[in-house]
Parts: structure tokens; C-alpha cells; sequence
């Protein structure tokens, strides 16, 4: 059928059903539930329902990862008589998908489906958006203090008939005495006169920056507490501190919700674009997710939200525009340009937050449009280091961010490495969950494979492995990059990219695949679940490592730097690399393994700093000023540098494989 017929059919089916404009559509495993308007499909229904469905394009129907099954039948639970004609008809798509696999026939695409009666819809494992394994704990670390609100005892004055202030007057009185020139926040007047009442005028005052009073408790509470924030754009991670020791009191990570709209920035772009009011539900999404994270930190700590005073956030551009309700459309376009730069701070009650009204929510400055406040907060976490040798300091994401730092002129720039290296666009990629495969290596005589999943910390020929019985899922970013590299290693990619098939021809077939016919290398034999590397994945990470090799040759060019003193891996992937297969993939010009390390969660660090010292936020803002900005795709040699990039040189093979090809072509 072709998609112009489909529609019209889709058409008849709505007027036909139109009797009832909502539809009752339930959603299981989880159980959540909507009524769901008449046409609207099933991704959308989802995401407003909160199911997070995986869809890497943010419904486009180009990621193809948002298969879901309808059950059929009746389902009194949930007082839902389900069949297949409360769906529009299949599309041309979804029949292409059925041909070649299998596995998908009696599935639908959600993001193609549309809903013409009540449903019944299970979410199978795979495609739930909340399997992945998140971890971006902060290492110990000891941080400089400066903080930004004092706690001041005070004991008010007595008020008598002929001597009466305010209470207001009263406090700023006694702070007066103390040297403290402060004004009164208006939102603590309504429980005000019953604390003194309570207190007989014995109060504790939190005065933030020396001049607002943003807190007044009862004498002797004397602890508050603060929260740095790494808005990513796959996971928030949360660490709270005491405000006045520094000590790290929680910390926690979520998965990002917005990743139901879209895996990737651009495709997050793309769905404000072409859905009205998409900015508005992805800017909902964040601040629901990050205020339920706070509340259950008070909860954890037995912390009343009137103790969590600061909120210091760092992010991507676009999860700074998101974050603060403005449009992210002009990141998605040439010139990229910002709404705003600066540092950026507002009280929860200004953004609508359920906080304490006069918590402040701080974002740290952006640095360009597509060098976020996450990148300042990296490099104000390793700045001292990077102002006193020849640093590289890089974040590998959808979008790589790279600073690079010389006698103390810094460099930034942005390349857009795309989603390979974090899974997706790879046949057998998937994000970071419990049973991908993170580590891997393949034997150069044999060609035998050992790995390693998460979840499992044995290798699979450890008899722990095999104990454990690990449901291996695929392969995620770090594996992704040892596989090329141990592939490549053994002989079996080029140093141009392509399969050497002569060297395990049993192993390679052209049969076709879920993204259509291409050459294909059978990496780990699982019968119908088997695990292969696709002509395509390779060029993937081609694309992707070339792209960061050539922003970085550009910073190398402008600061006439030819190697490094030290390469810095930022970010939650970067901290599971491996140096050696980093600089065997030449994803970094010139740099040798010894010099490449993680440095963990950066932003988080950075936006900790921040958090606790006043310092530290002086510091980052004045020092973000002094970054010399350059963009990639405005540079006459990044194509250049781009074509270097594409090379396997740990390869022992050159071109002979690309000529042998050609020849046969012409035959």
C-alpha cells in the first residue's frame, strides 16, 4: 500500500471513528495511561504520558527504534476492547522493516502509528528509554570555600510602645550591628511574625552576597545545603553539598526526559521546529525531572526545601536555552547564534520551580553556540593545570567540545562528531545499559572474540561470565571504538575504512540487515541475535572520529602547537575510555597514551566549584570572557583535516582491498 493510499484510508478511519474524539490508550509495562486524541500517534501519546519510548530522531521515522506490540483482545483491567483497526494501516516503511527482519513483523513503529480507537500497548524492553546505565559520580575532591550566603545569629531588640520596627527593620538592625548592609526578600513575609512569635526573636538569617536576606530560621539551624547541576542531554547528575564545609552530602543521576523528543540536540531542534509548543513540553520535562531530584535529595537528608538555598547548573547550549524557556531554533542554524552568554541567575519562584521561592537557580556562562557552560565548568575544574602546560581538553559527545590551552592563551571550538560513538547510527549500537558491551578484544591468530559487558565484570571466556548468564544487547560507545581498533589491529578493516572479507570469509555476509543490504563482519555468533559490524558502523565512526580530529588540528594551527603535555578526557564517556585505544584510533593528532587521561565528570566538578565559592564564580565568568572562539565549519582546512582524519592507521593494511574492488567493478 502506497503512503498516499495509507493516508487516505488513515482519513476514512479518523471520520469513521469520530464518534469519540479521545481514545483510551494504555500503556504496560508501566501501566500509565492517557486519552489520547483521535489521529495523534502513538509517540506523541507517550511522551505526554510520560512512557519513554526510545526514539534516537525524536519521531521522524528515520532511528527506527520505537517498535512497540499491540495486544490485542479484551483487557478488562483496563476496560479496553483492543484490535488492530483502532490503528491506522501499516506503512511502506514499516513493510520495508518487516522484509528485512523478521523479528519485527507483528510490531509497529510508534512514532508511524496513529491511534484510531483504544489500545492496549506493551513497550518491550528494548525499546524503553530507562535502561541505561547512568553513572556520573564525582571523584573526592577537596574544594576552596568562598560561600556565597553567611548564616548570622541574631536575638531581635525588644519592641516596646515607644520603640516598635518592623520585624524586617528589626532584623536588618541587628545585621547592621554586625557589619551587614542587607535588604529584606519580600517572599519571607508570610511566615514571618509567626517565627518570631515562635522564636522570641531568636533567629538564625541566611544573607546571600552579603546584602539579601533569602532565609530566616529558628536560632541555632544553622546547616544549608546547595546543589550543582550537569544538565547532559542524555543524563542529569546531581551532587548536594553543605553550603559552608563542602562536604558532598548526595549525589544521584536520571536519564535526561528530553531524550524522548530526540536522542541528539539537532533532532531536539528539529521536533521545536516542526511541533508547536515543543520547546515548551521539552523545557517542562527538564524542570519537572530536576525538581523531583531535589525534592527527593531534601527527603534523603531529612532537609526541609527551605535549606536549599543554591542551585548551580551547567549544560550545552541548547539544554541552557531549554532549560530556561527559550527557543533553541537559532543553535540549529548557521550562525548559531546565542540569546545570551553570560552568566545567568533567576530564583525558583521567577521560573516557576516547586522550591523554597528564594532559591537561586545559577547557570554558569556559554562560551559560543556550541560550546556550552558544561565546557566552562570543565576547564574552570582543570584550569590551573591547563594554564601551566600545553593542554587538550576535549568532551566527545553528539557534539565534540575541545579547548586546548598554550602559555596561557585558550583556544575553543565544537565538531560535530555526531551520535556514533555514543551508539546510535550503529547496527548493533545501544546506549550504555546493563548487557552491552563495553570492553573487547579479538585474538590476531584466531580471530576468537572476549568481552566484557556491563553488569558483569568478568570477561565472557571466565567461567564467571558464564555464570552469570548477561543478556549481551549489543555494543555501546566504548565498545564501539575497541572493536574498530581490535579490528582494524587484526587485519580486518583497511587503513581506508573498508572490510578485508579475504581475511575471514566465512564470517562476512551481504545479507540484508535492519538499515538495508551492506557488508557485514559476524563479530559474536548469538543464532537470531548475533552480533555484527556493518560496512556502514565503520564508516560511522570514520565520520565521527574524523570530524573531532580535524577540530583539534584547527586549535593546533591557531596556537602553532604540534603536541601536547596533556590530553584531558572530560564527560561520563570520556571517563570510560581507554587511552590506548583513543590514540590507536588517532582520534587526537599526535597524542600518545600516556598523555591521555579522564578527568570524570568535568562539568559536574566545575559546577561544584562554583557552588561553593564565590571565588571560583568570579573566576570561571572573567576567564570565559578571554576564550578565543573559532568556528570549525567556517575554517578553509577542516575539510582537509577531515579527509586526514579518516584513517585506520593502526591498520596493517593499506589500500589494496579499495583497488581490488575497483578492478572487479570494471570487470
Amino acid at each position: 500500500m502506497s503512503e498516499t493510499k495509507s493516508e487516505t484510508k488513515l482519513e476514512q478511519n479518523i471520520e469513521s471513528n469520530s464518534a469519540r474524539l479521545t481514545k483510551r490508550v494504555v500503556f504496560t509495562p508501566s501501566g500509565l495511561s492517557a486519552d489520547a486524541e483521535l489521529g495523534s500517534t502513538l509517540l506523541e501519546t507517550a511522551q505526554d504520558t510520560g512512557v519513554a519510548i526510545r526514539s534516537l530522531c525524536g519521531g521522524n521515522g528515520n532511528c527506527r527504534q520505537c517498535w512497540i506490540e499491540i495486544s490485542e483482545g479484551s483487557h478488562p483491567k483496563h476496560g479496553v476492547e483492543c484490535s488492530a483497526d483502532n490503528l491506522s494501516p501499516v506503512t511502506e516503511l514499516e513493510q520495508r522493516m518487516y522484509q528485512r527482519n523478521d523479528k519485527f513483523k507483528g510490531m509497529r513503529l510508534a512514532c508511524r502509528t496513529r491511534i484510531l480507537g483504544d489500545l492496549v500497548v506493551d513497550v518491550p524492553e528494548r525499546s524503553q528509554e530507562n535502561l541505561a546505565y547512568i553513572s556520573k559520580k564525582n571523584s573526592a575532591r577537596e574544594f576552596d570555600l568562598a560561600p556565597v550566603i553567611s548564616l548570622v545569629d541574631i536575638e531581635l531588640a525588644e519592641a516596646t510602645m515607644d520603640a516598635n520596627p518592623s520585624a524586617t527593620e528589626n532584623i536588618l538592625e541587628r545585621l547592621a550591628e554586625q557589619s551587614i548592609k542587607a535588604s529584606f526578600d519580600h517572599r519571607l513575609l508570610s511566615s514571618l511574625q509567626a517565627l518570631v512569635h515562635d522564636t522570641k526573636g531568636k533567629l538564625t538569617v541566611a544573607v546571600r552576597d552579603q546584602n539579601l536576606v533569602v532565609g530566616v530560621y529558628p536560632l541555632g539551624e544553622a546547616r544549608i545545603i546547595g546543589a550543582a547541576v550537569d544538565i547532559g542531554s542524555t543524563t542529569l547528575a546531581l551532587y548536594v553539598h553543605d553550603l559552608h564545609t563542602g562536604e558532598l552530602l548526595y549525589q544521584t543521576s536520571a536519564m535526561n526526559p528530553q531524550i524522548q523528543f530526540g536522542e541528539d540536540l539537532m533532532s531536539r531542534v528539529s521536533y521545536v521546529m516542526m511541533n508547536k509548543g515543543g520547546d515548551q513540553k521539552l523545557t517542562s520535562a527538564v524542570r519537572r525531572k530536576l525538581t523531583e531530584m531535589l525534592h527527593e535529595a531534601c527527603k534523603q537528608l531529612e532537609m526541609p526545601h527551605d535549606k536549599l538555598l543554591e542551585v548551580v547548573l551547567v549544560g550545552n547550549p541548547i539544554m541552557h536555552h531549554l532549560f530556561f524557556g527559550i527557543s533553541p531554533v537559532e543553535l540549529g542554524q548557521a550562525p548559531f547564534t546565542l540569546a545570551i552568554r553570560e552568566w545567568l541567575e533567576m530564583t525558583a519562584s521567577d521560573i516557576g520551580l516547586d522550591l523554597y521561592p528564594t532559591t537561586r537557580i545559577a547557570f554558569l556562562p556559554l562560551i559560543a553556540g556550541h560550546v556550552g557552560a558544561d565546557t566552562a565548568a570543565a576547564y574552570l575544574s582543570e584550569i590551573d593545570s591547563m594554564h601551566s602546560q600545553t593542554s587538550l581538553l576535549v568532551d566527545i559527545g553528539t557534539n565534540a567540545e575541545i579547548m586546548l590551552a598554550k602559555n596561557g592563551v585558550v583556544y575553543a571550538t565544537s565538531s560535530p562528531t555526531g551520535p556514533a560513538f555514543e551508539g546510535a547510527e550503529i547496527s548493533s549500537g545501544v546506549r550504555a545499559s546493563h548487557g552491552a558491551i563495553e570492553r573487547i578484544r579479538i585474538d590476531p591468530e584466531t580471530l576468537e572474540v572476549t568481552f566484557k559487558v556491563i553488569g558483569v565484570d568478568a570477561w565472557s571466556n571466565e567461567a564467571a561470565f558464564a555464570a552469570a548468564q548477561p543478556r549481551v544487547i549489543g555494543i555501546c560507545g566504548s565498545g564501539i571504538i575497541e572493536v574498530m581498533v581490535e579490528m582494524a589491529k587484526v587485519g580486518l578493516i583497511d587503513q581506508t575504512g573498508l572490510f578485508v572479507q579475504d581475511k575471514a570469509p566465512d564470517k562476512f555476509d551481504t545479507r540484508p540487515s535492519e538499515v538495508g543490504s551492506t557488508v557485514r563482519y559476524m563479530l559474536i555468533d548469538q543464532g537470531d541475535n548475533s552480533i555484527y559490524v556493518e560496512q556502514t558502523d565503520v564508516r560511522s565512526i570514520q565520520l565521527a572520529k574524523a570530524a573531532l580530529s580535524a577540530g583539534v588540528q584547527l586549535l593546533m594551527d591557531y596556537l602553532d602547537c604540534d603536541s601536547f603535555d596533556q590530553v584531558l578526557l572530560a564527560g561520563a564517556f570520556g571517563s570510560h575510555l581507554d587511552p590506548v585505544f583513543v590514540a590507536d584510533l588517532d582520534i587526537i593528532p599526535s597524542a600518545r597514551r600516556e598523555q591521555i587521561r579522564s578527568v570524570g565528570n568535568a562539568a559536574g566538578i566545575g559546577a561544584t566549584k562554583a557552588l561553593l565559592s564565590s571565588d571560583e564564580r568570579a573566576r570561571v565568568i572573567a576567564e570565559v570572557k578571554k576564550v578565543k572562539k573559532i568556528e570549525s565549519a567556517n575554517e578553509p582546512k577542516f575539510q582537509d583535516y577531515f579527509v586526514e582524519g579518516m584513517k585506520f592507521s593502526v591498520s596493517p593494511i593499506a589500500a589494496q582491498n579499495l583497488q581490488r574492488n575497483r578492478r572487479r567493478r570494471r570487470t
